[in-house]
């Protein structure tokens, strides 16, 4: 099995609030019926690429709550609750745990500093914890030893100058490749791994997500959608683009709005 190969998903519907999500720019606010249909969007395309989905309501308190994947982590061996590192968004994780229990009958979680699911990257050896504005370095050692219990190696690494997550500049889009930005392939973070720069000015199509046998990548990046056709063509994946303008303005991408695993064993 694959570690992009999914079959369940977990997302929640966006509440009005999220047009105050956070973001560290002064750039306009997206419009919650804007957000909706990206969301909608999301969720039909996982859908197509064979996906159960579980849709969770919206949550008015929390404004960040529909990019579920920074207050967990889900794997095939179980779920681990996380604490992100904002504090508008530290009470988010108590609202996934029934869900989560629903689908595991593992559910660990860690007890002190503050990691973000953003901040975690899932290759097929190691799992790489980046630290950030939002993953400090107790968290992310909390982390490393919750993925140990579960027999998952580990690593915390810094990433790339200027991501707010480390997934902001990199993704996972086959078992030996990553697609991320100049400052990603500069780092020497993925050096055992085949690197994909996305073109200058195009930074935020580092964020894609792999999915089955499909790629989403943000509509808005034509550039690196071109470059992408014909990798896909050569690696056996199709190219799904989706529009992610508007929760682009509150620095997200396509990996925060689920959390991903596969049921199936082997």
């Amino acid at each position: 099995m694959r570690v992009f190969d999914f079959d369940h998903a977990i997302l929640r519907a966006p509440a009005r609030s999220v047009v105050d999500g956070l973001r560290a720019h002064d750039g306009p606010s997206p419009s919650f019926e804007g957000v909706a249909a990206e969301h909608r969007g999301y969720a039909t395309a996982l859908a197509d690429a064979g996906v159960a989905v579980d849709m969770l309501a919206p949550l008015e308190d929390f404004p960040d709550s529909l990019f579920v994947e920074d207050p967990a982590l889900t794997l095939p061996e179980g779920a681990i609750l996380l604490r992100p590192g904002t504090r508008t968004r530290l009470g988010e994780a108590v609202h996934l745990r029934t869900a989560l229990e629903r689908h595991f009958s593992l559910v660990r979680e860690i007890d002190e500093g503050h990691a973000d699911g953003g901040d975690v990257l899932v290759t097929p050896d190691l799992v790489l914890i980046g630290l950030s504005a939002r993953t400090d370095r107790v968290g992310a050692e909390a982390l490393v030893r919750a993925l140990g219990a579960i027999g998952r190696k580990a690593r915390v690494v810094l990433p790339p100058e200027g991501a707010l997550h480390l997934k902001t500049a990199v993704s996972l889009i086959d078992e030996d490749s990553v697609l991320t930005t100049r400052a990603g392939a500069d780092s020497g973070l993925f050096a055992g791994l085949r690197q994909i720069v996305v073109p200058a000015g195009e930074e935020a199509a580092a964020n894609a997500l792999r999915v089955n046998d499909r790629l989403f990548v943000g509509s808005q990046f034509p550039a690196t959608l071109a470059m992408l056709m014909d990798e896909g063509v050569e690696r056996g994946y199709a190219v799904v683009p989706l529009d992610t303008r508007q929760i682009g303005l509150i620095d997200a991408g396509l990996s925060c709005m689920s959390l991903r695993w596969s049921g199936r064993q082997g």
